[in-house]
């Protein structure tokens, strides 16, 4: 019965940008359906997602740090990884049938993006979690492909494009030609590392302890990669680490600039990494084409500036850089046949 709702009940193939921080969902049709926190809320001690089922996405995030003594709010993916298999197939589950409307027998064809660094078993687990989420079959693509792709980078050709991917668990570097990888350089420093910076920061000179959430909105609202025209200052409340009681402080655009300086940097060492292995003919290439900067952590101000006075090579983040994966993944979708080269396909569930 499922062999037949699956062929006949109109599925919508699906791109799924599976990330650490966020999911994104997209097709070919509508474009991007869904963009929610990777976050899913279960009763402590169990696998049991609250609100039947539908303690997810959106719903899940706004309760991380305030959740009662029986909740907790969890983000299954690790580094880019599943760190909790039962709880990540819940939570595509969940995103699988919003993005069809609530109908639990539509099965789709998805395409999911994953790190370029991640093992066979770490695949596997991908494949098997969205195959029993509800998805009738599974293609795997390397983020850096997909992101190349969706920003229109022309990685079929004889020429090389360097892109990077800074999301919330890894930052993949990549130099791509032909319609593969000639040098990956995969480390697990990106949104996450540069949210922790700032907490530690915060500690160590204000002495005040704040939540990642906040960090994360102080790095949104003031955070940049190198110094810009106009300075910013916000005005934050957290917890005093000597009093233990509430308090307020005024953090510049200079000091988060100081706190981010060392996953900054760590992820320009792997774009310098990535550009002293890979052949010395691509280099030209780059000095034409340079570097796209895509995912979250593109967001960041002055990043491309910041790449730029680090690799002496042009650099660029993508108008949206943080549906640039999601939008390959609809284009791998588009045509499976051309890019089956490219992608890790699971076994057709009937």
């Amino acid at each position: 019965m499922d062999w037949l709702f699956g062929r006949f009940s109109f599925a919508e193939d699906l791109g799924i940008d599976l990330g650490t921080a966020n999911t994104l969902v997209a097709s070919k049709e509508r474009g991007i359906i869904l963009n929610e926190p990777s976050v899913v809320a279960v009763y402590k001690g169990t696998n049991e997602v609250i609100l039947d089922g539908m303690g997810v996405g959106d719903e899940a995030y706004r309760m991380l740090g305030k959740t009662p003594g029986n909740i907790t709010a969890v983000r299954p993916l690790k580094d880019g990884v599943i760190a909790d298999f039962e709880i990540t197939e819940k939570m595509l589950r969940y995103f699988l049938r919003k993005a069809h409307e609530g109908k639990p027998w539509v099965k789709p064809r998805v395409v999911i993006a994953v790190p370029s660094g991640i093992t066979t078993v770490e695949k596997r687990a991908v494949i098997n979690s969205a195959e029993r989420a509800g998805a009738r079959r599974v293609y795997l693509v390397d983020e850096p492909m997909a992101g190349a792709l969706g920003v229109g980078l022309p990685i079929t050709e004889a020429m090389g494009s360097m892109i990077v991917d800074i999301g919330g668990g890894t930052t993949e570097v990549a130099i791509l030609a032909l319609s593969g990888p000639v040098e990956v350089k995969s480390i697990k420093i990106a949104g996450d590392e540069m949210d922790d910076a700032v907490v530690d920061y915060l500690r160590k000179n204000h002495n005040l302890q704040v939540g990642p959430q906040t960090a994360e909105s102080i790095k949104k609202t003031i955070g940049s990669a190198c110094e810009l025209d106009t300075e910013k200052s916000v005005e934050i409340a957290g917890r005093d680490t000597l009093s233990l009681r509430p308090r307020k402080a005024v953090i510049t655009s200079e000091e988060i600039r100081e706190a981010l300086r060392e996953p900054l940097e760590a992820i320009a060492r792997a774009v310098l990494d990535c550009l002293e292995t890979a052949p010395p003919e691509i280099g030209a290439d780059l000095l034409e084409s340079g570097i796209t900067i895509v995912g979250g952590g593109g967001l960041l101000p002055g990043l491309g500036k910041f790449l730029t006075q680090q690799t002496g090579l042009p650099a660029r983040t993508d108008d949206d850089p943080l549906t640039a994966v999601v939008r390959g993944t609809a284009r791998f979708v588009e045509n499976l046949d051309l890019y089956a080269p490219v992608l890790t396909e699971g076994l057709e569930v009937n």
